[in-house]
């Protein structure tokens, strides 16, 4: 066969093996090719055939142009997953920040510091306070608030952009977006690192994860997985066939699924590999609140200063009946009662959906305030 035959016999072999992956993505145009390898050419036709944009699309080439020379022959199969391949830094990483839990639980996103304290105050374990101002006091003031409010909980307090005023306020972590990481200069990121803040990373495809490799996050976002209302996104969503093999390459991090999950798809995400998933704050109408799609969390206070919040979390998955309760009073250790019998068993947020559960509430009282 010519080299022309050649690259369009090996295009043809990847569309067949794995167009059913990554259904519903439009095809890209083909960008100029790097290199002349066949293999190369045809993962690159391939990738935007199945919708990959550019970056992603010569990511992935590259890779199955990398994997096909260390094996000495081309495999349509499977999907190239190898850290190696994409030059991912190898275990230990040379360059890593502070490590974090490799299961992070339900991981909510929150506008302001009285959210944040209580979704801790509820058990929920990682919370992330996302506090949008161009006021410096004021951003300093939300962080140091958030810091204390998570004080005597068990939770992780992330927080979103603002890592002068986390190191200062002594904050567990601080998450990134792309261009925020990209922002920072050389000195700044080791000032962040030296901090020991953990660091969380945005990623939307194949070439942004291997840019948040390059820094050894503490953790790496995927997403958006589903359409979202809450954040203005600028790559379509992802799909589950996608982030199950972004989880498959990154597997050696603590990954974090974010972008339109409800409480209908926890089964589903948590069965790709991730550890968490991340739900936004929205405002509903009267003093309910929703935390993404399903997820309501509602608060309510006495004059005997009193609080009751419930927080709606998967049912248990393949457990037979009318669902789960689940109650606690602010720890990771909650009672989980099934449908109307008496059985009940302890589990914890860090599980959640594998093999934990997929409609449960969590109700906690304490004192209010939050």
């Amino acid at each position: 066969m010519t080299p022309m035959s050649d690259v369009h016999a090996m295009l043809q072999e990847i569309l067949q093996h794995h167009a059913s992956a990554f259904p519903g993505f439009a095809a890209q145009p083909t960008p100029a090719p790097t290199s002349p390898d066949p293999v190369y050419q045809a993962a690159l036709q391939a990738c935007s055939a199945l919708g990959f944009i550019t970056h992603d699309a010569e990511c992935v080439a590259h890779a199955w142009q990398a994997r096909s020379a260390r094996m000495g022959h081309f495999a349509p199969t499977p999907w190239p997953d190898e850290p190696q391949d994409f030059g991912l830094q190898p275990a230990p990483r040379r360059s890593a920040f502070a490590s974090c839990p490799q299961q992070l639980g339900l991981y909510a996103v929150l506008p302001d510091a009285v959210w944040v304290g209580r979704m801790a105050r509820a058990g929920v374990p990682t919370v992330q306070l996302r506090f949008k101002s161009d006021d410096c006091a004021a951003v300093a003031r939300e962080v140091t608030a958030a810091v204390q409010a998570v004080q005597g909980t068990q939770a992780l307090l992330f927080i979103n952009d603002h890592w002068r005023q986390a190191i200062e306020a002594g904050a567990y972590g601080v998450h990134l977006g792309q261009e925020d990481l990209d922002a920072l200069q050389p000195s700044e990121l080791q000032a962040l690192q030296a901090s020991g803040l953990r660091l969380g990373v945005s990623t939307h495809g194949y070439a942004e994860m291997v840019r948040a490799d390059a820094v050894g996050p503490s953790y790496v976002a995927l997403g958006a997985v589903f359409p979202t209302t809450l954040k203005k996104m600028a790559t379509a969503p992802q799909g589950i066939g996608r982030l199950a093999a972004y989880a498959r390459l990154m597997q050696g991090y603590p990954l974090v699924a974010i972008g339109g999950i409800g409480a209908d798809q926890f089964g589903e995400v948590l069965g790709t590999g991730v550890g968490s998933i991340a739900v936004g704050h929205r405002s509903a109408p009267g003093s309910v609140h929703t935390l993404g799609s399903g997820l309501r969390c509602s608060s309510s206070s006495s004059s005997r200063r009193t609080s009751t919040r419930s927080l709606a979390m998967p049912k248990p998955i393949g457990w037979s009946g009318r669902g789960a309760t689940v109650t606690g009073t602010g720890g990771r250790s909650l009672s989980v009662r099934c449908g109307g019998s008496d059985k009940s068993r302890s589990s914890s947020w860090d599980s959640v959906g594998a093999p934990g559960f997929r409609t449960a509430l969590l109700e906690s009282s304490g004192a209010a305030g939050a």
